[in-house]
């Protein structure tokens, strides 16, 4: 019985043969799709799920409840992680502080040869040892309570060790970090996996980090470092909300009144930290759960698409089969055995379509791997069980989505009327069906094409939005070293090759992910204020070299340490000043210590954080020993000569380090890389979207001009032209997909809308969008429809009368 089943599917799928390539050309595409968005969205879900007590691992977090939702910042104060201890003795072992390093040097020593490397990211963090005892790692040597234990130590992953030290046994071997202190290899891990948000691979111990004097300040209870961040895991016994309550006292006990009010502790679970894009991670990839839920979105509704060219498709050809039904029927067959007759034929068609996306998908897999940041680690489809179990899931699914509906209205023809062929007249609630279906295919397209063009016009407006300074013809280089009169004779070195227009130094360049945040003290007040100020030290070529305008005052005069601050307009307007020029002469005093200093200029407003963020008040002001970057500004011919001579010139002045530059353009860029990638997703999802939609109206015209042959040649006889024609067949599929913009255009809006709230600075949604979509959809439609439409219009009337 099964083998007359399949052989008589196989039969049925070949005299169908273009209906068939249609169904197998849509689903696979589809299966493709959900395929590879299953094996993403499984990835993404997976971040820092590996460690045993997961779900009791925390990060702490400052929440600014003046700014909601956006005023959550990881970096913490340095004393926390002793107060905690102290405050909290169930925790005082499950509580650990990671500091880390961005572009650390790293000097391996081997006989008379010196390795030099460079990591980018935070791929080198100083760690305490309690670190091991909360996060597992898989120990190949060394011990995980006494490896970090004692000043000078350092763990180092099982790739670090083999590209330091070859294949060498690296125990009891030295590393130089920055070419300040000498760390000795006390134990070796496994390599961690792709998907976590602690890519430390060469941990230094914490115990060593005030002998290294890295920017630390142990006792400043309102300065925050993005780098250093505070982990805890909280006992069995105890909840996030029990212990949050108890972070209220912590909270009151250690800041001053203003800032107990203005912000408080709070516990982000170490499993959300990679969806929590306004926190950002070490790792520096996050993704938002609203995007994952997008995405799997998508990847349902390309399937519900593939699955309504299928029942389209089925339906349409339903009559021819009207005949052959009646046949079955009279001999004898039931209504059950048709059934299966007719899931056999969608099962064949979804089986080998299934095939064909495995493969598809593993070999795009590796593209979308490199648009998504993916480490694929050679995944392969075939062996993966989960991927597996999803394509029998998938088989199931869409064999009864595509197939149910079919199959029910086919074995249900009456087998009287089915052989005289009169099954024509019954086919108007299946017309308004395929009209519906359509309309439901097209509203997915148009909702995921609306979209795009929705993202597309965010992504524009980063590129083309005023950010208050100038980031083109722009090289940053990190300064290692601020020893006495280097820096200026580097400087007037570098300033005077041809093509340099200006050359500064600064901690920071003006929009970074590396931010300083402090509190500060105004005139005469004996307390902090109620915010916190973003600092930018930098020398007096910065306002040139990036272009920054004086709003009001003067530029601060040229020192080695602080003498005057320049404050933004944002600074002056939270002090109350809608003068920019009433803060001038007005006295600061940063940190809560030290001198205070006079405001002698305001600066226009320029970003400082990314778009996601709102511009904050600012403090610039010299800082020679806190300076980092060294920031030049070359002519627009300016090209790699002018790069390689500043090279050399800086190799020249630090001959132990390795020169790395970059441009800021560059650099800012990347720093939605992530939006980028998605977007490039997006994009390929809505053409595959739009072109499965495109196979099924392919194939009901196709279908409804033959069906129609008679129609035709009997209006060409009375006068009709090929315009008339092509006009009557276009019509009604126009009318669908303007239905179809109606419906999807709210739709579209309130999803995007929710996405731009991501973001500080979003284009508003406009109207114009939406007719760009639709009028895209409707040329879509009727470049698809034109062939059969066309071939229709052309066809000679006397054969058209005679085909019947």
């Amino acid at each position: 019985m099964i083998k007359n089943y399949l052989t008589t599917s196989f039969r049925n799928l070949r005299r169908n043969w273009n209906f068939t390539l249609i169904n197998i050309t849509g689903l696979t595409l589809s299966l493709a799709c959900c395929l590879l968005i299953f094996f993403t969205v499984r990835y993404e879900l997976s971040f820092d799920g590996h460690h045993k007590n997961a779900d009791r691992l925390y990060r702490l977090l400052n929440h600014s409840l003046e700014d909601g939702e956006k005023g959550f910042n990881a970096g913490i104060q340095l004393p926390a992680l002793a107060a905690l201890r102290n405050d909290f003795p169930e925790i005082r072992n499950q509580v650990t502080c990671t500091y880390g390093l961005r572009e650390t040097l790293i000097t391996v020593t081997q006989g008379s040869e010196k390795k030099k490397f460079s990591d980018p990211g935070y791929n080198i963090a100083f760690i305490g040892p309690e670190y091991f005892g909360m996060f597992d790692y898989k120990w190949l040597k060394g011990s995980p309570s006494q490896a970090l234990k004692n000043p000078g130590s350092v763990v180092l992953t099982e790739g670090q060790a083999l590209r330091y030290f070859g294949k060498a046994d690296p125990i009891g071997k030295s590393i130089r970090v920055r070419n300040q202190m000498d760390f000795v290899v006390t134990g070796i891990v496994a390599d961690p996996p792709a998907t976590t948000n602690l890519p430390f691979t060469t941990m230094l111990s914490f115990a060593s980090l005030k002998e290294f004097g890295a920017f630390t300040n142990w006792d400043d209870w309102v300065s925050t470092y993005g780098g250093g961040q505070v982990y805890l895991m909280l006992p069995q016994n105890v909840s996030e909300a029990q212990f949050e309550q108890q972070l209220l006292t912590f909270n009151k006990k250690y800041r001053e009144p203003k800032e107990d009010k203005r912000v408080k502790f709070v516990l982000q679970p170490v499993k959300d930290i990679h969806f929590a894009t306004k926190t950002g991670n070490y790792a520096s990839r996050s993704i938002s759960k609203g995007m994952i839920w997008a995405m799997s979105l998508v990847g349902v509704f390309i399937l519900i698409t593939a699955c309504v060219n299928f029942v389209n498709l089925a339906t349409a050809q339903a009559l021819r089969r009207s005949r052959e039904v009646g046949v079955r029927k009279v001999l004898g067959s039931t209504r059950g055995q048709l059934l299966r007759q007719y899931f056999s034929e969608t099962g064949i068609i979804t089986v080998f379509s299934v095939l064909l996306a495995l493969v598809s998908a593993q070999l795009l897999l590796p593209y979308i791997a490199n648009i998504l940041n993916i480490q694929t680690r050679d995944v392969v489809f075939f062996q993966d069980p989960s991927i597996l179990l999803c394509c029998v899931v998938l088989t199931v699914a869409t064999t009864f989505l595509a197939g149910f509906y079919p199959a029910l209205v086919v074995s249900g023809y009456q087998p009287i009327l089915a052989l005289k062929g009169k099954m024509r007249t019954a086919g108007g609630g299946q017309s308004n069906l395929r009209k519906g279906l359509i309309v439901l295919q097209f509203s997915i397209s148009q909702v995921i094409l609306i979209g795009t063009l929705i993202a597309y016009s965010q992504m524009r407006y980063f590129s083309t939005l005023d950010l208050g300074f100038e980031k083109d013809e722009i090289v940053t280089i990190a300064i290692p070293d601020q020893a006495e009169g280097k820096l200026e004779a580097l400087r007037e070195e570098v300033r005077a090759i041809p093509g340099v227009k200006s050359v500064a130094y600064s901690a920071f360049t003006p929009m970074s992910r590396s931010n300083w945040q402090t509190g500060f003290r105004y005139e005469n007040d004996a307390e902090d204020l109620d915010f916190t100020v973003v600092m930018r030290p930098a020398d007096t070529a910065y306002f040139n070299t990036y272009g920054l305008k004086l709003a009001a005052g003067r530029m601060y005069l040229s020192a080695d340490t602080i003498r005057e601050y320049v404050v933004n307009e944002a600074f002056a307007k939270k002090m109350g000043f809608k003068n920019p020029e009433g803060i001038i002469g007005k006295r600061l005093t940063i940190g809560g210590g030290g001198s205070k200093l006079p405001v002698v200029g305001v600066v226009k407003n320029f970003n400082t954080y990314t778009l996601h963020q709102e511009i904050i008040p600012c403090v610039m002001t010299t800082m020679r020993n806190n300076y980092q970057t060294l920031s030049v500004k070359l002519d627009k011919n300016a090209g790699l000569e002018q790069i390689n001579r500043i090279e050399k010139l800086w190799a020249a002045a630090f001959p132990d380090y390795l020169f790395k530059y970059t441009f800021y353009d560059q650099t800012l860029d990347s720093f939605y890389e992530k939006e980028a990638k998605f977007f490039s997703l997006f994009k390929i999802l809505s053409f595959i979207a739009i072109f499965i939609g495109c196979l099924g109206l392919y194939g009901v015209v196709a279908f409804m001009a033959e069906s129609r042959t008679k129609e035709m040649g009997i209006r060409k006889a009375i006068g009709a032209s090929a315009m008339n024609i092509f006009g009557l067949f276009s019509i009604d599929f126009i009318k669908l997909v303007v239905i179809a913009l109606v419906i999807a255009s709210p739709i579209a809006w309130y999803f995007m809308n929710e996405w731009l709230q991501d973001f500080s600075y979003k284009v508003s949604i406009s109207w114009w969008l939406f007719i760009v979509a639709g009028i895209a959809a409707v040329a879509i439609a009727l470049v698809t429809i034109s062939f059969q439409s066309v071939k229709a219009a052309m066809t000679n009337p006397v054969k058209a009368l005679r085909s019947e």
